[in-house]
């Protein structure tokens, strides 16, 4: 029986179609109590005097937590490489003399119910010196009122390759502009929340609610606690999305823990949508300055940029992250001979960034081609063809890959087995690119308000990111099969792919595997989901642990019949000699042989990602009266190795394109200038609905990976990556570069680009 590569329904969407979910606020515990955050109301303040006397006079009110409570607690690490200078921009989990964005958590109200809690929040009288809000950085250098003694430049590096100034100055075709993307937020379906039970007599504490990076985030709680990390259990719950945001360390993945701790009962947090905006990661704000160079045959020379990576109020776990990967592969899949890119982190007094699907390479791609539509207008060439002549070629690895993501990231990829050209030639012809370019202009000659475009994007994405990924498979007394792994279920159809992975092995029914992810009590050590690394590295784990428990099985059944270990078969839940289809013994027997239960472990461990290229052509109209911008067709081409799922994949691509039109033409976190979010809503925060999404077209590319043994890539966040890049492109084509200067290209903004 096959089981890679079918496009078997989701194992998990029955439980949860007919309301069988558990997420954190179904989570009841004996003796529950109810946290609330109290959160600054300013964007930037002294903090004089917090009175929770009142609060604690309220009826059912356990504790009030503040700052003062927690002398010794140290500041939330970074999760990605940092430097020691990064350490004074990091957050505390509650703020003890200043507040440095609006809805930062100062106190926390714990009473025998939300409710109480939430009335006694209200009694907390918390005194404020208010200080000058930084909401949006000038020029570099330009550095706003001091946010930190250090200054409010977190880093600041140049990444520089070749001859940039000499380029410049002598080729035939030179472009400049100035570009920016806006502040967004992931607008996962179910909202943050935490459920932490401190168990006295064991000394033990458990958590629900954490997604994403269990194992990181279990080390740093352990840390902050004083705690012995073995200790420490986080265990699996279903959970409303994650994309990029949701799961990282934040404040309350320390306070809610530690209040368990404290108070000695099971202590539950849940947020609500105006929290939300106002408390998780934001990202992609970035503001650019960049020039291009390109000889009289379209040939790219030189690639010139300065980019002001807007941070907000502290760095979190991803530190300076999304501006370092925007850097190391903002020159993408081309032969560029020289590149800088000159990149300052500014804080400010926003809502501190972290990451959103396709980080670095949404924003970078964005910034590329669009310079790349502008060389090619200079110098008299189709969008397409400049691509054409510059993609690298068969055994040119683009610099991205070491010269540059090595240095600034100390991550490289892997191109081996890409062949840009042949791919980008593939995409054209597959997404109509010539037709769908006539079928605007004559659409346009007709006249009316609407006027037609098309854009083009070539991406490189990478995925598969070590170090290691862990996975258990076990074979019960009862003849069941168990399997456990590092990785972690966002509803991104993780448990079906591994499970369809262990059943090809094994030879049993993918649904009669029991799959545990991202718990700590299953697996102790791994690593997580992030960066499309789920199917390549647990996928590769489960692969490897499932082969050698079915070395095991199979060296029992031989020594039962009699036989050879290499004339083994297993099939339907059971063991047989090969061509004595009667010689037969269940998985239940097999275990009964071994006198218990069989397990195998396996690590998967890598020192490069896989990277991939792909590529986006976007159709939309742009009603000159409003400024509206209305995506018609978007079509992408993504290079997933091999499709473990092709329902699956289809999804995640028709999800990340979706996902990409909002960041594209919607979604934006709007600030006043004295740091207030206008956008705390989904009134405010608009995505797409169904009515806003185009048609989408797919064309998933199989060219197998040599780097891990199911020939696998990440497919998570490839269909995100080059929407913004393909859309403001096609924009462009049809009203006009100064429409597509930045992300989004919302009515408004487009609107007033027509009328300069």
């Amino acid at each position: 029986m096959r089981f890679i590569g079918l496009p078997i329904k989701r194992l998990e969407d029955p439980r949860l179609l007919v309301g069988g979910g558990r997420y954190v606020d179904d989570l009841v515990r004996p003796g529950m109590a109810h946290a609330v955050i109290v959160r600054s109301p300013h964007a930037h303040a002294r903090l004089r005097r917090i009175d929770g006397r009142g609060a604690l006079a309220r009826p059912g009110v356990l504790a009030l937590l503040t700052a003062a409570d927690l002398a010794g607690v140290p500041t939330i690490p970074l999760r990605q490489a940092g430097k020691p200078a990064h350490a004074a921009y990091l957050q505390p989990p509650l703020a003890g003399d200043t507040v440095r964005y609006a809805g930062q958590p100062v106190a926390v109200v714990v009473a025998t119910d939300r409710a109480a809690a939430i009335d006694a929040r209200e009694q907390v009288d918390v005194e404020y010196d208010v200080l000058s809000a930084f909401v949006t950085p000038g020029e570099p250098g330009d550095g706003g009122p001091p946010l930190f003694p250090e200054g409010n430049v977190a880093d600041s590096w140049t990444t520089a390759l070749g001859d940039v100034d000499g380029a410049l100055r002598d080729a035939a075709f030179v472009v400049s502009d100035r570009l920016s993307i806006g502040r967004q937020t992931a607008a996962p379906m179910e909202p943050r929340g935490l459920l932490a039970e401190w168990e006295a007599g064991g000394g033990r504490l458990t958590v629900w609610g954490v997604t994403k990076v269990p194992y990181f985030n279990r080390r740093t709680l352990a840390s902050m606690l004083g705690v012995d990390e073995a200790r420490i259990d986080f265990a699996e719950s279903d959970v409303g999305g994650g994309f990029g945001a949701r799961g990282e360390f934040y404040p309350e993945d320390f306070l809610i823990p530690h209040l368990a701790r404290r108070l000695g009962r099971p202590i539950k947090w849940v947020e609500d949508r105006r929290e939300h905006f106002l408390s998780i990661n934001h990202s992609r704000e970035q503001q650019w300055s960049v020039a291009a160079a390109a000889d009289e045959r379209g040939r790219l020379l030189a690639l010139d940029a300065v980019l002001v990576n807007v941070m907000g109020g502290h760095l979190r776990t991803h530190g300076v992250w999304a501006a370092a990967l925007t850097a190391s592969y903002l020159p993408g899949p081309y032969r560029w001979p020289s590149y800088r890119c000159r990149v300052s982190c500014v804080m400010t007094t926003k809502t501190p960034t972290g990451t959103v699907r396709s980080p670095g390479f949404y924003e970078g791609t964005f910034v590329r081609e669009r310079v790349l539509d502008l060389l090619a207008r200079r110098s008299g060439l189709d969008p397409a063809e400049i691509r054409r002549r510059n993609l690298a070629r068969p055994g040119e690895e683009p610099h991205t890959v070491d010269t540059v993501a090595g240095a600034v990231t100390g991550r490289s990829a892997d191109f081996a087995g890409e062949d840009f050209g042949a791919i980008f030639e593939h995409a054209l012809k597959a997404g109509r690119y010539e037709e769908r370019r006539a079928a605007c202009r004559a659409r346009n000659a007709a006249g009316g308000d609407v006027r037609y475009g098309v854009g083009l994007a070539a991406v490189i994405e990478t995925s598969g990111t070590g170090p290691f990924e862990s996975a258990r498979v076990s074979l019960t007394a009862d003849g069941r099969v168990e399997l456990a792994a590092g990785s972690t279920s966002l509803g991104q159809g993780l448990p079906t792919t591994l499970a369809q992975v262990c059943a090809e092995v094994l030879q049993v029914p993918p649904g009669d595997i029991a799959v545990h992810l991202g718990d700590t009590r299953w697996m102790p050590h791994g690593v997580g989901s992030s960066a499309s690394r789920s199917a390549v590295m647990a996928g590769s784990a489960v692969y490897q642990a499932s082969t050698r428990l079915r070395e095991q099985i199979a060296a029992l059944a031989a020594r039962h019949f009699e036989a050879s270990a290499a004339d083994i078969e297993l099939d339907g839940g059971a063991a047989f000699v090969r061509g004595v289809p009667d010689r037969r013994c269940s998985l239940r027997e097999i275990a009964a042989l071994a006198g218990g239960p069989l397990e195998a472990e396996w690590r998967h461990e890598t020192t490069r990602a896989i990277g991939s290229f792909g590529v986006h052509l976007s159709v939309v109209g742009v009603d000159v009266t409003t400024g509206e911008v209305r995506p018609e067709t978007h079509f992408v081409l993504c290079d997933v190795g091999r499709a473990l799922n092709p329902t699956i994949v289809e999804g995640q691509l028709v999800g990340a394109v979706v996902q990409g039109i909002g960041h594209a033409t919607l979604e934006e976190l709007v600030y006043d200038a004295s740091g207030q979010l206008l956008t705390g809503t989904f009134m405010d925060y608009a995505i797409p609905t169904a009515a806003r999404v185009p048609a989408v077209e797919l064309l998933v590319h199989e060219s197998a990976a040599p780097s891990n043994p199911l020939g696998v890539k990440g497919a998570g966040e490839a269909g995100t990556s080059g929407v913004g890049a393909a859309v403001a492109n096609a924009v462009a084509a049809a009203v006009g570069d100064a429409a597509a200067r930045h992300l989004p290209v919302t009515a408004p903004r487009v609107r007033a680009a027509l009328d300069t």
